[in-house]
């Protein structure tokens, strides 16, 4: 097939910037660049670090790049905002899909993939024509939903819907007029995948405990995600002040407010860090971690936990740890209960009585090394299913149309 890949207009692909949707692309890309499946092109913003990028010398896969930070793009951008006050997006996102949408029309795609951006099928299916047809979905996010707007004629014009999980699917299901038999041959779950070759333990530890502060005695937990109250850390830190009669209970807390934009701790950090000072010696906040970086701090864990209070659409995180070989503590929210089973997981209810149970699950495995030892194995074969390679199959897979 000859297919347009209409990316969200924020981060360049390739993930030269990093971003989780950008980074998937890359490998359903890197999949098709291999075997090749298609002739695709993906429309981007663009970004100085791409010019040099080996995946731009491609046979199969073609990008083009929207300059939005040129003077005159910037200019462009403004009478945009101002002639189009009531668009579906901001102006910055609707200037590049205005601006991508008059290359794609100049070909003929059997297929359009829109990147998380359903607002965008509301556009391309009023205009008609072949930009209206075999619109495809790729959907990371909760944004198809019963109070979407326009869900059901969004709904109504896509050829498929592939979400991250049964949890989005189910999200996507709440729609109005969506009939079950119909929903599954149009709403298909792929299951997001990771580079396991990269979270794999170094023979060589590239990171020392002691620069850290933790001892080889120390029992440490891993934290990895933004700082914000969605993630949960706040009800990890009380957590932890529950088992502050376990000072060998550490907890290693990676992270910031948003990627590496963050230079100043907002008000949420502050607020984390004063809850913590009872148990500052047990705490280690070591900002902002670049994402190549991730398993050598992973590999320093003992355990992983992932307390999400907001229901996660697939749960990245937990698959990484995993296949670092960590046995996990995650929230029962969003997908997260779909990728983890109770062998290498222990799965807590967000309830009334969340903290208690997180620190009565630490705490009972920090006292059972059999059990850990039997998780750390469970968490390497469930990851295994989680490779880049199997997503990328997958989702090419639920292109095709189903007869």
């Amino acid at each position: 097939m000859k297919i347009a890949i209409l990316t969200s207009g924020i981060l360049p692909v390739p993930a030269v910037q990093g971003g989780a949707v950008e980074n998937l692309i890359d490998f359903y890309l890197e999949y098709n660049n291999l075997h090749r499946l298609h002739d695709i092109t993906v429309y981007s913003v663009w970004h100085p670090d791409v010019e040099k990028h080996l995946a731009l010398k491609s046979e199969v896969n073609h990008y083009q790049y929207i300059n939005t930070s040129t003077v005159f793009a910037k200019m462009k951008r403004r009478l945009y905002k101002f002639s189009h006050s009531n668009e579906y997006y901001n102006y910055f996102i609707e200037f590049f899909f205005e601006e991508a949408c008059r290359q794609i029309k100049k070909e003929q795609y059997d297929c359009i993939i829109l990147e998380n951006r359903p607002g965008y099928t509301y556009k391309l299916s009023r205009r008609g024509g072949t930009l209206g047809k075999n619109i495809v979905l790729h959907l990371h996010n909760d944004l198809l939903n019963s109070e979407t707007p326009y869900a059901q004629y969004i709904y109504n014009s896509l050829k498929r819907v592939v979400t991250v999980s049964d949890y989005i699917k189910q999200r996507v299901e709440t729609i109005p007029n969506t009939i079950p038999s119909d929903t599954d041959a149009k709403v298909v779950t792929v299951y997001n995948g990771i580079y396991l070759q990269h979270f794999t333990k170094s023979n060589s530890t590239r990171l020392k405990r002691k620069e850290f502060g933790f001892s080889e005695k120390d029992f440490v937990l891993a934290y990895s995600g933004r700082l914000n109250k969605e993630k949960g850390i706040a009800q990890l830190i009380d957590a932890m002040l529950l088992l502050k009669d376990l000072p060998q209970i550490k907890l290693m807390i990676m992270g910031s407010t948003f990627f590496a934009n963050a230079t100043n701790e907002d008000s949420f950090v502050q607020t984390l860090k004063e809850k913590a000072l009872p148990i500052k010696e047990q705490l280690v906040f070591t900002g902002f971690v670049p994402y190549d970086q991730v398993p050598d701090y992973l590999e320093l864990a003992d355990m992983a936990v992932i307390p999400s209070v907001w229901a996660e659409p697939f749960g990245l995180t937990v698959v990484e740890a995993q296949a670092m070989g960590l046995p996990t503590i995650v929230s029962n929210q969003g997908g997260i209960p779909e990728i983890v089973n109770d062998k290498c997981a222990i799965i807590i209810p967000t309830d009334s009585h969340y903290e208690e149970n997180l620190a009565d699950a630490i705490r009972q495995l920090y006292h059972s090394p059999q059990r850990r030892a039997e998780m750390a194995a469970a968490s390497l074969r469930n990851a295994a299913g989680y490779g880049k390679e199997r997503y990328a199959r997958d989702f090419f897979k639920a292109l095709e149309s189903k007869e």
